[in-house]
């Protein structure tokens, strides 16, 4: 099966339409509010994307090599690097209520359109990484190493969210994002939030990216009449 078939194309099309919804719609409160205040909802959407570019990127890279190829683990750590991104517009909703609004319910329809496409992206980025890894390992094995990545996503976010660490800075600052990381690990109990965060993001994307697999399987199994 080519990886460019016309379902792959017309989903991506679909995606692409959902995220200028969502734009349409942070414009149109930007318009009533006057004011941009939730700009940064769009940038937060486009690092969404680029995990599933990526992983289209491995697919590519996978179909002339091996994964354990230089190439085949660069793609992968960067895919992984990026990848908690996509989920991290879900917690975008603890400023739902910082700026004074005029329609509270409205911005609401507005941060939700942007989480859900979040969600949309990073689940389908790592759905075909899920697919490789599938073809090459066995079931269980490919499960927990899933399990993994989304038990690896959710601690993201809290770096993310609460230390304020973004992907580029295991790059540009290393060594101060070690110790932060390090320090919370280290000293869990003194950061309660560190477990309450993770765990609470990891039961949440584990349960839903387990009901859009199984979906996606009951679908693709399923008879046209």
């Amino acid at each position: 099966m080519r990886w460019y078939s016309s379902t792959r194309a017309r989903l991506g099309l679909a995606l692409l339409a959902s995220s200028l919804v969502s734009v349409g719609l942070w414009a149109a409160g930007a318009i009533s509010n006057h004011s941009a205040a939730l700009g940064y909802l769009i940038w937060n959407l486009a690092l969404a994307w680029i995990p599933l570019f990526l992983a289209v990127w491995l697919e590519l890279v996978l179909r002339d090599r091996l994964w354990s190829s230089w190439l085949g683990l660069l793609a992968t750590v960067i895919w992984l690097g990026f990848l908690p991104n996509s989920f991290y517009v879900l917690s975008d909703f603890v400023h739902l209520t910082e700026i004074p609004r005029i329609d509270i319910v409205f911005d609401t329809i507005i941060f939700g359109s942007f989480a859900v496409n979040g969600l949309f992206l990073g689940y389908l980025s790592l759905y075909l990484v899920h697919g490789e890894l599938r073809k090459r390992l066995s079931t269980k094995t490919s499960t927990l190493l899933v399990g993994a990545v989304l038990l690896l996503s959710s601690f993201a976010i809290y770096v993310g969210r609460d230390l304020r660490w973004n992907t580029w800075d295991v790059i540009l600052s290393p060594a101060s994002l070690l110790f932060d990381v390090s320090d919370r690990i280290i000293n869990a109990g003194a950061h309660p939030q560190v477990v309450s965060t993770t765990l609470g993001f990891f039961l949440l994307l584990s349960s839903t990216y387990a009901v859009v697999f199984f979906g996606a399987k009951a679908l693709r199994q399923q008879k046209t009449p």
